[in-house]
């Protein structure tokens, strides 16, 4: 048996493992364990919160679906009519009715991520009575459609997919029924009985849109406490925000088509598109929105965005055109309908926007030999992620305005004050890294007074709430090419967290790698187990199968080290709940104050009536509420910060001294080939072929048993949907009352 770890204590390490309350991401709250008492009042406030936020969700989905209705549309025009005379207006009418409710839902989810910070981040999984596992079917994991343009789809998001659809036939079928039963009159001619038609359908168009439009930013909030609080990692939340874009600009079109239309049979197109109303619609901010959403949109298309994406980034940008135009396109009461989406993007952007003005310190950089890149950026000790995370990097000397997204190829318990990122060089903007890297490295040889600099900044990391690889005790790792990267992270996470004695449920796992050739092998190198776990074998059975497409020698690396900057910024991602909730809570009601204040001492004593006007204010309200309310909280909070960071550095300070030689390994990747002790007896290496996912599906079927298996896939659509198709032909066709339930996983990153 291979001798114990010095740390390894198999008692704790039993205790942590059964306990329901120990957290997998410690905190030094942990220290302090709750009572009974107060574990049960956390337990029924959760609760109560959990119940309010559906019921807040039900009404809210019931109050929208019913609105395209003819009796739903005479009760809310009585509503809206009796709030005239209120100091909110019709404005505030509306507002209430659709905006708020998700605001409302955004303030109760940040009180529950608080008080569920020190939760066990997944479930213990059922038993049955001699031991073994039940698998359990889950709608989110199980993928139905897996080719075609939405690539791969699971159960839960094709219910998605479906609700939304339904809503825009719903409504397309009642405003339809609400025309046909009008009473044109028998004067008009067909002509202008099409222009009515053509009007009124444009009207409806725009409020379907408008709908669509309020749920478009919301998974693009990266940090948002919705996505965290149902755990929906922004790389998953980016394809959600593809589909409604599609969508919510295909709804815009046939709208602004609708009018156009109808004014070239008119006679009068030019002056309608150029008018610009006091009282009324605004056609020609319409007009600008309108052109810079159709910019967005066919720039993001995908053969589009492959050839040029730094046309797609850059034209992505005209956002702020469009929402700006909208809000004075159509005036404050009819953009409230979509204000409370926008005002949750809004609050993740200016987080990320002071989150990225900070530049961060690059402790080193490599230029590997597989054409990879590998950098070691810091980050402060009380900045958490797990090993799913990712962030997003921006490197000023390149460009000042591209963000590229990059999985985490570090364990979070590796080292508490630097996380690793390793970048495939795939387009112009990795090319100018690695050769900027290459660059460096020969004019430091060539001359010793110069010094690489490289400015870098860093938003995030993001990902998943809870690390679901630690949700399953067998684990298949499906990986292409650099998709090995996130892997790394994970296996070196299951590693420290077995030479720690955390709570660790993964007992077996397969790691399925294809490769183009030999030179990407190096890779695997950045694992090192002897230094980790190397008694890993009595908790962990780890199989590697490698499938190696042609065999090619590896090239020399080249290192460049630097260091400029400072740590990241903590303001983001998975931050401190605390402070996060506080955030969204005070900007929420800063905007409150502040379109109080203005409509008692602004738009109601002067009689303001210009619908454009009272739609650039209420942008501005929303604006000024995230600035400066949110910003007092955003510089308490990093006062905060650096008052800990300072603190920890003081009590750390020694030990980090003696741990500077043992925290930066001296073999680097440059210097080392494929690790022949790491798992050399697990590991397998096939040349000249790819794996056969069915094959491999159901092999592991027969030998691992009734169990629940992760499937993990981190590569290209064709990997994923590959292995989704074996995934689905096993469980939905193949499978046998013996053989284990596959759960997909898709780690992507083409964001």
């Amino acid at each position: 048996m291979a001798p114990k770890h010095p740390s390894y204590n198999p008692k704790a390490s039993m205790d942590n493992e059964h306990s329901p309350h120990h957290p997998l991401l410690p905190a030094p709250e942990d220290q302090f364990p709750a009572t009974g008492n107060t574990s049960a009042i956390v337990s029924s406030t959760k609760w109560v919160l959990k119940l309010a936020m559906w019921v807040i969700f039900s009404v809210w989905m019931v109050v929208i679906f019913l609105y395209p209705s003819s009796f739903a549309s005479h009760l809310f025009s009585e509503w809206f009519g009796a709030s005239g005379q209120t100091l909110f207006g019709i404005t505030g009418a509306i507002f209430l009715t659709f905006s708020a409710p998700l605001l409302a839902i955004a303030i109760l989810a940040a009180v529950y991520l608080i008080i569920s910070r020190d939760d066990q981040p997944y479930e213990r999984r059922k038993k049955k009575k001699n031991g073994k596992e039940k698998p359990r079917w889950r709608l989110w994991t199980l993928p139905v459609l897996v080719e075609g343009p939405l690539e791969v789809v699971t159960a839960a998001e094709l219910v998605g997919i479906l609700v939304v659809l339904g809503y825009v036939f719903w409504a397309l079928y009642s405003y339809t029924l609400r025309l046909l039963a009008t009473d044109f009159s028998r004067n008009l001619t067909f002509l202008q009985i099409s222009c009515e038609v053509l009007e009124v359908m444009g009207l409806r168009l725009g409020s379907m849109g408008l709908f669509c439009l309020g749920f478009l930013f919301l998974p693009i909030s990266r940090g948002s406490v919705l996505l965290r609080l149902i755990d929906i990692p922004f790389e998953h939340a980016t394809r959600y925000h593809v589909w409604l874009g599609h969508l919510t600009m295909l709804i815009f079109t046939l709208h602004g088509l609708a009018f156009v239309i109808q004014w070239l049979i008119q006679g009068r197109c030019i002056e309608q598109l150029l008018e610009w109303k006091d009282i009324g619609i605004a056609n020609l901010p319409g007009v600008i929105s309108l052109l810079a959403g159709l910019l967005m949109w066919i720039t993001s298309l995908p053969k589009l965005r492959t050839i040029n994406f730094e046309l797609f980034f850059y034209t992505h940008q005209l956002y702020i055109v469009f929402v700006l135009f909208l809000a004075l396109h159509v005036g404050d009461f009819v953009f409230s309908i979509a204000a409370g989406g926008i005002f949750i993007f809004m609050l993740d952007r200016f987080l990320r926007f002071i989150q990225s003005r900070r530049t961060v310190d690059v402790i080193s950089a490599k230029a590997l030999p597989c054409g990879t890149v590998e950098l070691i950026i810091s980050k402060p000790r009380s900045l958490r992620y797990n090993a799913l995370s990712f962030i997003f990097l921006q490197v000023r000397e390149l460009s000042l305005l591209q963000w590229h997204p990059f999985s985490v190829s570090s364990s979070p318990l590796e080292g508490e004050d630097r996380l690793a990122i390793l970048i495939k060089v795939l387009g112009k903007w990795t090319e100018k890294l690695r050769g900027k890297i290459l660059n460096d490295k020969a004019k430091e040889i060539s001359s010793d007074k110069h010094q690489s600099v490289m400015t870098v900044s860093v938003e995030g990391p993001y990902g998943h709430e809870s690390p679901y690889h630690l949700m399953y005790e067998n684990l298949i790792l499906v990986a292409g090419g650099i998709g090995i990267s996130p892997f790394l992270a994970i296996l070196s996470d299951i590693l420290h967290r077995i030479r720690d004695g955390k709570p660790c449920l993964p007992k077996k796992i397969l790691v399925v790698w294809a490769i183009k050739n030999s030179s990407e092998l190096p890779l695997l190198s950045t694992l090192n187990v002897d230094s980790i776990c190397p008694f890993f074998a009595d908790k962990l059975n780890i199989d590697i199968s490698i499938y190696e497409g042609e065999i090619q020698p590896s090239k020399v690396t080249s290192i460049c080290p630097l260091s400029k900057g400072c740590n990241m910024s903590v303001l983001v991602g998975t931050g401190d709940n605390v402070w996060s909730g506080l955030y969204v809570i005070s900007s929420t009601v800063g905007l409150v104050i502040l379109v109080s204040l203005m409509d008692f001492y602004y738009i109601n004593p002067f009689n303001i009536k210009k619908w454009w006007y009272k739609g650039l204010l209420f942008f501005l309200c929303m604006v000024a509420s995230v600035v400066l309310f949110g910003g007092l909280v955003v510089c308490l909070w990093s006062l905060w910060e650096e008052h800990i960071s300072s603190k920890r550095t003081t009590h750390n300070n020694v030990n980090d001294i003696e741990k500077v030689g043992e925290d930066i390994p001296k073999d680097t990747l440059a210097q080392k080939d494929l690790n022949p002790k790491a798992f050399a007896n697990s590991t397998t290496i096939e040349y000249g072929t790819r794996p056969n996912f069915d094959e491999i599906v159901e092999s592991v079927a027969e030998t691992w048993g009734k169990v629940d298996i992760g499937v993990l896939i981190c590569g290209p659509s064709t990997l994923q949907s590959s292995v989704a198709k074996a995934i689905r032909s096993h469980n939905m066709v193949r499978r046998r009352n013996h053989h284990p339930i596959f759960h997909f996983h898709s780690h992507s990153f083409d964001l």
